[in-house]
């Protein structure tokens, strides 16, 4: 969570992260840490059966959190991811990113992230020149 709460100070609006790990590898406690970070109160809860999730934060950013596990076709949320990764005020995060892939911006931070025990986490990080400040703090 700490670790998370770093780079969710961070967030300016017009982010988008990428989240990949396994199932249960502790994509949704990150999208917490961000959140709290950020400075919101919203309650973070997986997406994974209603796809997707919208937290506020102070100064008008949205953290809006995706989740395309259960999806065979983008359809109508390709177009809301769309508008999501274009509005600087909005935050995308977004898990299982596969079958959005040409919708998202190359200039984005991905975490990679694997587990090395019960409770032990392993993180590799990728971000695009506009996405460098994120990680400032670490």
């Amino acid at each position: 969570m700490s670790f998370a709460e770093k780079i969710g100070r961070n967030l300016k609006g017009g982010e988008t992260i990428e989240l990949r790990s396994d199932l249960g590898g502790g994509k949704t406690t990150l999208v917490r840490g961000l959140a709290k970070g950020a400075g919101s109160d919203d309650q973070v809860a997986s997406p994974t059966f209603t796809i997707s999730r919208v937290y506020d934060a102070p100064d008008n950013i949205r953290i809006n959190h995706f989740d395309f596990y259960r999806l065979q076709d983008p359809g109508l949320m390709q177009a809301e991811l769309g508008e999501s990764v274009s509005d600087p005020l909005s935050v995308t995060i977004v898990e299982w990113a596969g079958i959005v892939e040409d919708v998202l911006p190359s200039d984005r931070l991905v975490i990679e992230i694997s587990s090395t025990g019960e409770y032990l986490r392993h993180f590799k990080l990728a971000a695009g020149e506009s996405h460098a400040h994120l990680l400032r703090e670490l």
